[in-house]
């Protein structure tokens, strides 16, 4: 396993130093080798085919005119694909103008106080709950339903092993239905 993932390295830097050199046999060969993770993440954050091939050809170009900017030393060549594919993309969501003109939007004006009070009063409940959790719970799940990660993706961003981070999530998931029902 640990000789795959030198071999693998290897081949990485090679590459590298290919696309570096100006040899575009090297860009074909990383280009194959990688160009299904770069557009899988791309179509997986932004939805769209069209939009995701804009990201794929994005990434493989910001390669090709700075390959310094990827450090062996940092991490696989992958990995750094992934993520910034998935920068990218969510670059790309953030400049989408919205889908609706402004001026077709129905504004409803039928207020209803009594349920706006309880939703006011659940919303405290969960921030009373988050407040008392454990720092680490806290942010599993501050991370899995206010920025969307899954959790491998946050066991990979805080560092923890996947069950420590799925325990984390249930806990506080436990100690919020508690807070609620109460």
């Amino acid at each position: 396993m640990a000789s795959a993932r030198t071999q693998t390295a290897e081949t990485e830097r090679e590459m590298i130093a290919g696309i570096r050199g100006g040899r575009e046999q090297a860009m074909a060969q990383l280009y194959d080798r990688y160009s299904s993770i770069v557009y899988s993440v791309a179509l997986r954050v932004l939805g769209d085919t069209g939009a995701a091939e804009d990201v794929l050809q994005n990434v493989f170009m910001q390669l090709w005119r700075k390959p310094e900017n990827f450090d062996a030393n940092r991490g696989s060549l992958a990995a750094w694909l992934a993520v910034i594919a998935r920068h990218r993309a969510i670059d790309v969501l953030r400049k989408r103008k919205p889908e609706t003109d402004i001026s077709e939007v129905v504004i409803a004006l039928d207020l209803d106080l009594e349920e706006e009070a309880g939703r006011k009063l659940a919303i405290e409940k969960v921030r009373t709950a988050l407040a008392g959790m454990p720092a680490e719970q806290r942010k599993a799940v501050e991370l899995a339903f206010f920025e969307g990660l899954t959790h491998s993706e946050i066991a990979a961003k805080l560092g923890e092993p996947l069950g420590t981070v799925k325990t984390r999530i249930r806990s506080a998931l436990i100690a919020l239905r508690k807070a609620m029902g109460s």
